[in-house]
This record gives structure tokens, C-alpha cells and sequence, in this order.
């Protein structure tokens, strides 16, 4: 049987459950998820390998019309996840309004393969999400359209078939043992930078961008690590620091805990913040943090 290869993107406005998608897909928790839009900055890898086919799914931010430096940036990881992928899943859910122009506008040049999907449909009536499948198919005329709970894995399967259906012929882009392309020290980030999201409000998480500067593996026993969250101004430092030191001893600790399940061994984390002003529109930090170029 001949090899297939190929590259999936996962596309969509934010908060509509792409990341759930993926890490249903892989089977693996690849992208962080919170409750809160915008949680996705990168593209991120997620790799299936099976003898007969290896699928390279890259989850990106979700689409926005970008303000400052930092969503620009985001926004141009998401045409780059267009420009290679052989197939395309265009996510929406089953609460988002018809407003997704500026998502659409990126679909309609591609010559690859689309699947409109349809999730969060526990949410709804069976009634409503026939209404959703005929709106989807006089908008896009897509090659196919799946309604699911990515959450509860419902008919997470039927999308995984359609992918390897219209899969090419082709080898390998990556060793058969490689679940993604990036590096323990970013997924330690994103823990890090996930329980920011989790535990603070307004401006906070969006302000904010962590970096690890040391991941030591001296000792075969532990791991011991420092990140740096980085905040825009002296007031979100306080903030996220708390009186006493009390909000960012929570961040250190239930970041340590999912750090020692990922990594399956005990970890030391020191937190530190630091102040950038700015940050989200300075190339020169943009690019340091691996958002530019």
C-alpha cells in the first residue's frame, strides 16, 4: 500500500473549540486551552504516525483582524498554515453568528480540499444544526461537513477518515516517532502561560508572554527550570505577582504540577516577571519571542 503524507490545517475565529479539536485528533494535549479567546499565538504541530500515513495538523491562532504588532503576527502564522496544507478544516461552532467575512476571504483562493466543522453541537438542537449544515453548504460549498463535539469526541473519527481520504501519496515529512515540532521548553512555556490565562482577568493574559531562561537537567532525579512572564507595565506586574507573592506562588504551583506530568519527572520552577513596556509592537521582542521571521 502506498504511503500517504500530508499537512492539515485547523482554521477558524477564535473560541471555537480548534485546540479541543486537535488535541482530540493527535490524541495527544499539543495546544493549551482556556476559556478565553486568543489563547492560541503560535501555529503548533501535532503529528500522527501510523505505518501507512503520517498527518502533520497545525493548529493556529484564531482569525482576527489584528491591532497591534504581536496579532499581526499571529494572523501571518495562520496564512502560512493555508499556503502548505492539503487539507483544510475551517472550525466554527454552533453559537457563532454569520459574521465570519474575513475568515471566508481566506478560503476562497485555496485550491486544497475543505471541511466545514461544525462544533460544539451538544450545545444545540438537531433542528439547529441541520439549519447550520445548509447555511455552510450555500456559503462555502465545501467538500464536506461534519457536526461535532470535539469535547466529547463526537464523530471526531468521521473527520479523521475524510483527512486520510484526501491525503496524498507521499513519504514522510517527519521521523515516525515525532509528535511535534517543538521543543519541551515551549510546551513548559505554554503550561506556564495556560495558568496565567486561567487565573487572571481583563487585560492580564493577553499582556503577557512567558520564556523560559533555564531548563536544567543535571540531576537525573529533577528538572529544574526558570521562566520569566513578561508584562507590559509595573501595575500588571503587581497584579500579577499579588499581595504576598500569593497569585504568582498559585501560577508556580499548578504550573509545576501539569510541568511534572508532561516531563514524568519532579521539577523545581522559580517564576520570576519582568517589565517590557510595549512589547507587543517591538519587532526586536516580537522576533526574540519567536513570533517574527
Amino acid at each position: 500500500m502506498p504511503h500517504k503524507a500530508g499537512f492539515v490545517s485547523l482554521i477558524g475565529k477564535p473560541n471555537v473549540g480548534k485546540s479541543t479539536l486537535m488535541n482530540a485528533l493527535v490524541g495527544e494535549k499539543i495546544s493549551i486551552i482556556t476559556p478565553k479567546a486568543q489563547t492560541t499565538r503560535h501555529r503548533i504541530m501535532g503529528i500522527v504516525n501510523e505505518p501507512e500515513y503520517q498527518i502533520v495538523f497545525s493548529d493556529t491562532p484564531g482569525v482576527i483582524k489584528p491591532h497591534y504588532g504581536l496579532q499581526e503576527s499571529m494572523m501571518s502564522f495562520v496564512k502560512g498554515s493555508l499556503v502548505d496544507a492539503d487539507v483544510i478544516l475551517f472550525v466554527t461552532d454552533i453559537n457563532e453568528k454569520y459574521d465570519e467575512g474575513d475568515v471566508l476571504e481566506k478560503l476562497q483562493n485555496t485550491l486544497s480540499p475543505v471541511a466545514v466543522i461544525i462544533n460544539k453541537i451538544d450545545k444545540s438542537t438537531e433542528e439547529y444544526v441541520k439549519a447550520k449544515i445548509e447555511y455552510w453548504q450555500e456559503k462555502l460549498t465545501p467538500k464536506a461537513i461534519f457536526a461535532v463535539s470535539a469535547l466529547h469526541d463526537h464523530n471526531v473519527p468521521a473527520v479523521m477518515q475524510f483527512i486520510l481520504d484526501e491525503l496524498p501519496e507521499h513519504p514522510a515529512y517527519y521521523d515516525k516517532d515525532a509528535l511535534t515540532d517543538r521543543t519541551e521548553r515551549f510546551f513548559v512555556s505554554e503550561i506556564v502561560r495556560e495558568k496565567i490565562f486561567k487565573l487572571y482577568e481583563k487585560e492580564i493574559p493577553y499582556s503577557t508572554e512567558v520564556i523560559i531562561t533555564a531548563f536544567k537537567e543535571d540531576d537525573p532525579k529533577i528538572t529544574r527550570i526558570s521562566a520569566e512572564i513578561i508584562v507590559e507595565r509595573d501595575s500588571q506586574k503587581n497584579i500579577l505577582i499579588g499581595k504576598g507573592g500569593e497569585m504568582i506562588k498559585k501560577v508556580g504551583t499548578y504550573a509545576r504540577k501539569d510541568i511534572e506530568e508532561f516531563l514524568d519527572k519532579k521539577v523545581f520552577l522559580e517564576v520570576f516577571v519582568k517589565v517590557i513596556p510595549d512589547w507587543r509592537n517591538k519587532k526586536n521582542y516580537l522576533k526574540s519571542f519567536g513570533y517574527e521571521g
